[in-house]
């Protein structure tokens, strides 16, 4: 059996990916570097049984695996699931469809519609890019004073980032929030985020703790999953008084803090998850 390595830098996750797979006997690992790579669309010709996808870039992620499903190859994950988790606005609506709870979203084209959505919904809130990671160009809005700035702020920049207006209502977290962990139909794992700051993301900063896995954890992480397609998939939740809220859904997970705080050896069922793919036991 081979597999294909798609990546971009090699971070702490993919280096203990490649000795997981490199520890499982005849199990071939070729690596695919994104930046290397071209295709030949129609005629291109690859000996892989599956390729997981560890790209930093969304969009060459997105491509790539969309290139390689083209010529017959199965891959971890799908390119429907990274379309969606790449953006916050399919995400929300997939969730929305799927009944799984979120904080309220608002989303408007123009500088004008957006402080109007901004207003009836109340302060404080959150305005996000609907294409964008690791808590980057996120802006928490109190009034109406920073609503203005920010806004005339985003049209004047004007790239591709700023010109669609993402809106969630601000949810007070007490210092913490949840990433919990999703493979294939198992919620595996969760960790605590904590942060005196608003942005819990441990790349801000955030400290990994263990977080016990509830019932409602495990229930609602996995219908968000599926809600997004399934795979493997890093599940941002809140606590708030309404009960769990979804918040993201993470298609290219890091892992790296949380598999000592959570005793949980996360790439071996990684491995194992894309393996049964490779071998046609379960989908892409």
């Amino acid at each position: 059996m081979k597999i294909g390595f798609l990546h971009s830098l090699i971070r702490p996750e993919e280096k203990l990916l490649i000795k997981e797979f490199q520890a499982r006997r005849g199990i071939g690992l070729e690596m695919i570097d994104d930046r290397r790579i071209s295709y030949n669309l129609g005629k291109d010709k690859f000996d892989f049984n599956a390729v997981i996808e560890r790209c930093i870039n969304h969009s060459r992620a997105l491509h790539a695996l969309r290139l390689f499903e083209s010529a017959g190859i199965r891959s971890v994950n799908s390119s429907k699931v990274a379309a969606i988790c790449g953006d916050k606005i399919l995400t929300s609506i997939h969730l929305e469809e799927h009944n799984v709870p979120q904080p309220e979203v608002r989303v408007a084209f123009t500088e004008e519609s957006t402080l109007q959505a901004i207003e009836e919904m109340g302060y404080p809130v959150v305005l996000k890019p609907a294409v964008g990671s690791w808590g980057r160009l996120l802006s928490k809005i109190n009034d109406r004073d920073a609503a203005e700035t920010i806004l005339e702020h985003k049209v004047t920049l004007g790239s591709y980032h700023h010109s669609i207006f993402y809106i969630q209502k601000y949810v007070e977290k007490n210092g913490r929030d949840i990433r919990s962990f999703v493979i294939g139909d198992e919620c595996i794992a969760a960790i605590y985020r904590r942060s005196t700051h608003w942005i819990t993301n441990t790349a801000r900063g955030g400290v990994a703790e263990n977080c016990p896995l509830t019932d409602e954890l495990k229930d609602l992480s996995v219908r968000a999953a599926k809600a997004v397609g399934g795979g493997v998939v890093a599940i941002d939740v809140f606590e708030s008084e309404r009960g769990l809220l979804v918040n993201e859904v993470n298609y290219t997970m890091e892992f790296r803090n949380s598999i000592e705080t959570t005793g949980v050896d996360i790439p071996r069922l990684i491995v194992d998850y894309v393996l049964q793919v490779a071998a046609g036991e379960r989908g892409g």
